[in-house]
């Protein structure tokens, strides 16, 4: 097990509100990813309250909106600082959270059950070692589970870096220089996710791209002037090829 080596942003916590949440980017990947997950809750008896995992949850913006439809949910992250500002988030609306701050590779000996969904987003392009971590997330989803699994898209990135000129940085493979970034350390090809879970006995059911168009604007103004017409373009061709495969994320939804 290598958790160790997977990216922990106690150091960085301030920079995902400003730099992520904030921003035009992170509401079409709230909007888009939320649509996603309700097509999930429809599948389950409406009137079931579910057991839900948010694995690597973060500042519990998912995870709070989940529990405001009533759902027993738990967020785990590696960062007590993100947990913090889930927990301060899930108390303001007085919502309640059961929060654990450990590696998702550690979380199965610990919990007494498992859950109906469990949720990973933007972890896996993070973590040393991917399998094992799709192998723990597996191991915490109940026999007839849905696992929301979104990853960063390798592809995503080296088309955007040939659009912008950046030669040399795909030359030297998308090596990052810096460590301590918001960029991912592990840019994930879909293909082999998909073979990954295909391996684990997982059905995808959707594949879904995140920031299909958005993070391509010549004209950066449009991100923000043109706002909703750019989010109804998104919502339109997310889940059509080309475009899906050259999304900045990619988002699956995964059956055991």
């Amino acid at each position: 097990m290598n958790s160790n080596k997977d990216r922990n942003f106690d150091d960085i916590t301030g920079k995902f509100a400003q730099n992520i949440y904030g921003t035009t980017k992170g509401k079409i990947r709230e909007e888009i990813v939320w649509q996603d997950l309700v097509t999930i809750l429809h599948d389950f008896p409406q009137e079931q309250k579910l057991t839900i995992l948010d694995a690597g949850g973060g500042q519990g913006q998912i995870a709070c909106k989940l529990a405001k439809l009533g759902h027993q949910v738990t967020i785990c992250d590696i960062s007590q600082q993100m947990l913090d500002i889930a927990k301060e988030s899930a108390e303001k609306d007085n919502l309640t959270l059961t929060y654990i701050n450990a590696p998702i590779q550690q979380l199965a000996p610990d919990l007494q059950h498992t859950f109906d969904i469990v949720i990973c987003h933007a972890v896996l392009e993070w973590v040393h070692e991917p399998q094992e971590l799709l192998s723990s997330l597996k191991s915490l989803l109940k026999a007839q589970g849905t696992l929301s699994l979104m990853f960063y898209n390798y592809h995503g990135l080296l088309f955007r870096t040939v659009t912008l000129g950046n030669f040399g940085y795909v030359q030297a493979g998308l090596t990052k220089r810096k460590k301590k970034t918001l960029s991912p350390d592990y840019p994930r090809h879909p293909n082999d996710v998909y073979l990954w879970l295909a391996d684990l006995d997982f059905t995808l059911t959707q594949k879904t791209g995140i920031r299909v168009f958005h993070d391509y604007l010549v004209d950066k103004q449009k991100q923000q002037t043109r706002f909703d017409e750019l989010l109804a373009m998104e919502k339109q061709f997310c889940r059509q090829e080309p475009y899906l495969s050259l999304a900045r994320y990619i988002h699956v939804v995964a059956k055991l």
